[in-house]
């Protein structure tokens, strides 16, 4: 009597024959395309979607979906795989080990700092973010997933969960809006303090070259998505006298408050109402972010700066703070305050 495949640890080199995974306990309930595309390290996620839609990839001897959730114990044949160069390459050139400020941890999950210009994972030309520097520095973690995302040049709180359950319960949260999350973001201008709902809804599309932009659209924009931010004037600020000529010298810092957390929704939200994020390469002010590089500031203010959620196991609620990081806190100190 033939014996059972013996379940095999996730995929590090181009598999020459076909390969069986065993589904984890910790892994019951997630899609197979999100299994597959954490196991199989290297593989471009259009390869995996391919052989799943082919049926070349089994579950239990029968075919599945994309969409189909995995329960522990399901037994998956996974097909002949050749990598391609770009992606042998990566894979022979891991994720470098870094670990990030930790502002909370406990078995079930993680938060960071993460710093400004590190993506949180790899993909669109970029070769590794924060979850694959922190997988390698921390090999003895069964499991460390991105419960949300950060922009990459926004700094500031990301969670990670570090067990499955903890990242179903937090992302059910978040998809909910049963969070808080507020950001802190230096704006161009004296923000109308009465000003405090900004409720439009923005539509994604692509420039010519590919590139992903957002913008305010109407409530007749069959693909608008709902977006609101709760806008709070924290501190109304100057540049110094002896500024270069013709810098704005007003700038207004905010506490920004997301109940969508949709694509680039703060960046849109504020520069739609006149008041864009210094800093901001998409959707700033260009002329004021060159005169702003040329006294030393050259990266975008917006910073991820409180989360308050209620903790997947003790259900107690949660709210945690990263203070603004000193590249930031230059800007303010800078300038004087009002």
């Amino acid at each position: 009597m033939p014996s059972a495949p013996t379940p095999v640890a996730p995929l590090t080199t181009s598999p020459a024959a076909v390969s069986h995974l065993t589904v984890d306990a910790e892994s019951a309930g997630q899609r197979l395309d999100n299994f597959l595309i954490r196991h199989l390290k290297g593989v471009p996620k259009t390869h995996i979607y391919r052989i799943i839609r082919s049926g070349e990839v089994r579950r239990n001897k029968g075919r599945v979906s994309a969409q189909d959730r995995v329960e522990a114990g399901d037994l998956l044949r996974i097909p002949p795989i050749r990598l391609s160069e770009r992606a042998e390459e990566k894979l022979a050139h891991p994720a470098p080990a870094r670990d990030f400020p930790v502002i909370y941890e406990d078995d079930a999950l993680l938060a960071i700092d993460k710093p400004a210009g590190v993506a949180v994972h790899g993909g669109s030309g970029v070769s590794f973010g924060v979850i694959e520097q922190l997988r390698r520095a921390r090999p003895e973690a069964r499991l460390l997933e991105l419960v949300h995302r950060l922009d990459r040049e926004t700094s500031g709180l990301l969670l990670i969960a570090k067990k499955k359950s903890a990242l179903k319960a937090l992302q059910e949260q978040f998809r909910a809006r049963e969070t808080g999350k507020t950001y802190l973001a230096l704006v161009k201008g004296d923000w109308p303090a009465k000003r405090k709902v900004l409720d439009q809804p923005l539509h994604k599309y692509l420039l010519p070259d590919g590139e992903r932009r957002v913008r305010v659209t109407d409530q007749q924009d069959a693909d608008g998505m709902h977006a609101v931010s709760l806008v709070r004037v924290r501190q109304v600020v100057d540049l110094p006298p002896g500024s270069p000529e013709g810098t704005p010298t007003r700038y207004t810092l905010l506490e920004v408050t997301i109940k969508t957390g949709r694509t680039h929704q703060i960046r849109v939200h504020l520069a739609h109402a006149g008041h864009p994020i210094v800093g901001d390469e998409k959707y700033g002010d260009f002329e004021l972010n060159r005169q702003l590089a040329r006294l030393g500031h050259r990266r975008m203010f917006l910073h991820a700066w409180r989360l308050q959620f209620t903790h997947p196991v003790s259900a107690q609620a949660i709210e945690l703070h990263s203070e603004l990081p000193p590249d930031l806190q230059s800007w303010t100190d800078v300038f004087n305050r009002d």
